[in-house]
């Protein structure tokens, strides 16, 4: 269905899985000033942790309902394990190196945690059949399934939580506290060492929920699956405002809309399909993120937190 309202329906989905990721991005770097481009590979952890669950761990013929709560928590395990294992023996003993000595740690940490799944993994180098949730429901003009629902419920309530979590909580206001100064925070009491560990844990559960999200709404997942969607969600991070954790999900948003109705409309043109053979969707998304950062660098909400050397 290539109605108007479809489209945007399917970019607020799309776009919603991109923010629970890039969630993840604009905590980590707004707390350490640090791009942990590892981090979609924390994301395909966590896809592979819910699928070890239903298919190793879950006898045959678990119900859905009961199925999926268990494939969020091993997701969110793994990918939160893996998370804060990176933190504490990847980025910790970098943290007063200079700036280049962590990105290029990320990048190798994230090549190696897909050459262990892929070779962990038999048949991994290729699709990997995920359990779906193909029912579909009409709204209008608009067709969903209850994948979908589960995915903007998901980011609704993870939204939600954390908003409430840096507001009310006192480890929210001390994350506030160590994103604005961490040594002045450190001198006031507050173990800006836990409240690290702290970001990147929740970063890595967003990024599980949304894998297990992608599973449920694509069918399968494969080792390779969190370079693009950790590239574009990087993209959402910088839309809204890399250290605004608001500015993520409405990055995101704004990226899934994009490259929805791009994919949608543009590459219908007469004459598109033969300048490359394939969606241009990603083209249109990044050169939404240059024309944004042409007009606005610092993102569409703004950077809360100060550059810091």
């Amino acid at each position: 269905m290539n109605t108007l309202p479809q489209q945007l329906a399917n970019g607020l989905l799309l776009g919603s899985m991109y923010g629970l990721i890039a969630i993840g991005y604009t905590m980590v770097y707004g707390i350490v000033q640090l791009i942990n481009f590892a981090h979609g590979e924390i994301f395909m952890t966590g896809a592979f942790g819910a699928f070890t669950v239903y298919f190793y761990i879950l006898p045959d013929g678990t119900a859905m309902a009961v199925a999926v709560p268990l494939m969020l928590i091993g997701g969110g395990l793994v990918a939160v394990l893996i998370a804060v294992g990176a933190e504490r023996f990847a980025y910790r003993p970098l943290r007063g190196a200079p700036r280049l000595a962590p990105l290029i740690t990320a990048i190798g940490l994230s090549l190696a945690l897909q050459e262990v799944v892929r070779n962990f993994y038999p048949g991994a180098d290729r699709a990997i059949a995920f359990p779906g949730l193909d029912a579909t429901h009409d709204i209008g003009s608009i067709t969903i399934k209850d994948a979908d629902i589960f995915l903007i419920l998901a980011a609704i309530i993870c939204m939600a939580a954390l908003a409430f979590f840096v507001r009310k909580s006192r480890t929210g206001r001390a994350m506030q506290a160590t994103a604005q100064d961490p040594d002045t925070a450190q001198l006031m009491g507050i173990d800006t060492n836990r409240i690290i560990v702290i970001a990147f844990a929740i970063g890595g559960f967003f990024a599980a929920v949304a894998a297990v999200a992608y599973g449920l709404k694509y069918g399968n997942i494969d080792y390779r699956m969190g370079f693009l969607m950790g590239l574009k969600a990087f993209t959402a991070a910088v839309l809204g405002g890399i250290g605004n954790i608001y500015g993520a999900m409405l990055g995101g948003l704004v990226l899934g809309i994009a490259e929805t109705l791009a994919s949608a409309y543009i590459d219908e043109i007469p004459g598109m399909q033969q300048l490359g053979g394939q969606s241009w969707a990603n083209v249109w998304a990044f050169c939404l993120l240059i024309l944004v950062l042409l007009v606005r660098p610092q993102g569409l909400l703004g950077e809360r937190v100060a550059d810091r050397a």
